[in-house]
């Protein structure tokens, strides 16, 4: 069966969803969402893990357009953040819209029709201009550990948590060490008989700030909206003042990291643990992690860290590089997602039937995180270089959301068939993301997942984050081609 529309979406996160409700108070009703899960909300659908939050304030963590008086802690936890975007779906009537259970399988580019032929699970879709709203932590990430599949017992990822395997009493192997296992080895500590965490490289951990929204503040929310709106500018400011750090003087992250080793050694008393969880790189090269319960569950009887790394799996135990056995009964991973190396590049073919994987070698680069040269009507949402250390991914879906509105618009007032970037456009824009990653904190040598296989950060952007939304709401026509002519020759845009 197909299926046509004038616009497909693919992913309901929040992305999907900006994306949905920007089009529909533009006046556009001709789109499709395509969802793979049975339900909207993207990686908050996706993460259930135990003790799963988000580390950016509730009130910037939220559309600016839809602000939410109803939070009831200033870091929200996976529960109330996945109410808060099906409500979205639901307020903003996009549930006509929207197609469940809906894999993507492939999207090719039909030069002829000059339409993208999206194949799914539940037949083919096809669309004048495909967005691309999976974001960058979709696919989960799991190591090739030698003899993993010989392993009896039990494995899952963080995002894939099996809530039906009872860790009670249970011997568990936690593999990684990021933002999901901070937050849910410390949640699964009293229930386990004995935690194995085995630990790569020591996260840099701040204090965190989290406290419960009073009655009072909530009906303040619901009766002066501005005053949430005044919340979310604070917070914002906040944030924003991190750049200073990360982008233009490294060397004041030595600031946080006085208070991130004052933190350490108030929850810590043991110096052979502390000396194991005390980071060797600059604070802010890898992702700053809030908690105070993380530090105290290490120290606990039953939790061992392990730092020498995993030599091989047996059928009922690890084995680490110490050349200890240590039995265990399920393994955890919290090795993080495929971010660089994005699944999608292997599904998605432009002109002449090439292969967005064959453009990117594993080292994707777009114009403004969104378009790529030689794939017409392509929009990605949080594509290459659109990650933040410090900051809400919000507020970029949101400076995206408005890019693509302005490249379509741009489109409908020209009496174009399709808007591609210009090749030269994309190098240059690109070259300046480069240029300017050079002196950050992210580029200081330290192994994160914002550096892809080539050595390159094809995830950061390097900038004030209004920066990026000034620059991709104005579009610079110069820098995209239309096509407006039936032999599809490009004209100047």
């Amino acid at each position: 069966m197909s299926h046509d529309h004038d616009i497909v979406i693919v992913g309901s996160g929040f992305s999907g969803l900006g994306m949905a409700i920007r089009l529909k108070q533009a006046g556009i009703h001709d789109f499709a969402v395509l969802e793979r899960a049975d339900e909207v909300g993207g990686t908050w659908q996706a993460n259930t893990y135990p003790g799963c939050a988000c580390d950016v304030p509730s009130h910037l963590y939220s559309f600016s357009f839809a602000p939410n008086p109803e939070w009831t802690q200033t870091y929200s936890p996976q529960p109330e953040i996945w109410t808060y975007l099906r409500r979205c779906a639901d307020e903003f009537a996009l549930r006509p819209h929207i197609r469940l259970n809906t894999a993507v399988e492939s999207a090719t580019w039909l030069e002829e029709e000059r339409r993208w032929e999206v194949e799914t699970t539940q037949g083919t879709y096809r669309a004048r201009v495909l967005i691309a709203g999976m974001g960058p932590l979709t696919e989960p990430k799991i190591p090739e550990l030698p003899g993993l599949d010989r392993f009896e017992g039990e494995t899952f990822h963080s995002a894939r948590w099996n809530h039906d395997y009872d860790l009670t009493g249970k011997r568990v192997a936690s593999i990684g060490t990021g933002a999901s296992a901070i937050q849910y080895v410390p949640a699964i500590q009293k229930q386990v008989a004995q935690l194995h965490v085995f630990q790569r490289t020591a996260p840099w951990v701040m204090p965190h700030s989290n406290r419960p929204i009073t009655d009072r503040e909530r009906r303040f929310f619901r009766a002066f909206p501005p005053l949430q709106k005044l919340a979310r500018v604070g917070v914002y400011t906040g944030r924003e003042a991190l750049v200073l750090g990360l982008v233009k003087q490294p060397r004041l992250m030595r600031f946080l990291e006085r208070i991130a080793r004052r933190h350490m050694r108030s929850q810590i008393s043991d110096t052979a643990l502390r000396e194991k969880v005390t980071p060797d790189y600059t604070l802010g090269c890898k992702r700053i992690l809030p908690s105070n319960r993380w530090y105290p569950a290490l120290g606990k009887p039953n939790v061992e860290l392990v730092t020498s790394g995993v030599r091989e799996i047996r059928a009922n135990a690890i084995v680490g590089e110490d050349g200890v056995e240590r039995p265990v009964d399920a393994i955890v991973f919290g090795t993080g997602f495929h971010v660089s190396d994005i699944p999608a590049a292997h599904r998605v073919r432009g002109r002449g039937g090439t292969l967005l994987d064959d453009i990117w070698h594993g080292s994707p680069r777009a114009y403004m995180g969104s378009t790529i040269a030689g794939f017409p009507n392509l929009f990605f949402l949080l594509g290459p270089n659109t990650g933040l250390g410090h900051s809400s991914m919000v507020y970029m879906i949101e400076s995206q959301i408005a890019h693509v509105m302005a490249a379509l618009n741009h489109m409908h007032s020209r009496g174009a068939n399709t808007i591609e970037i210009r090749r030269e456009a994309q190098d240059r824009y690109n070259a300046e993301i480069d240029r300017k990653l050079e002196r950050t904190v992210w580029n200081t040598g330290c192994a994160s997942w914002y550096i892809d296989h080539t050595g390159r950060n094809s995830t950061i952007w390097p900038d004030w984050t209004w920066r990026f939304r000034r620059r991709a709401r104005d579009l610079r026509p110069d820098d995209y081609a239309l096509d407006a002519a039936p032999d599809r020759e490009m004209v100047p845009a």
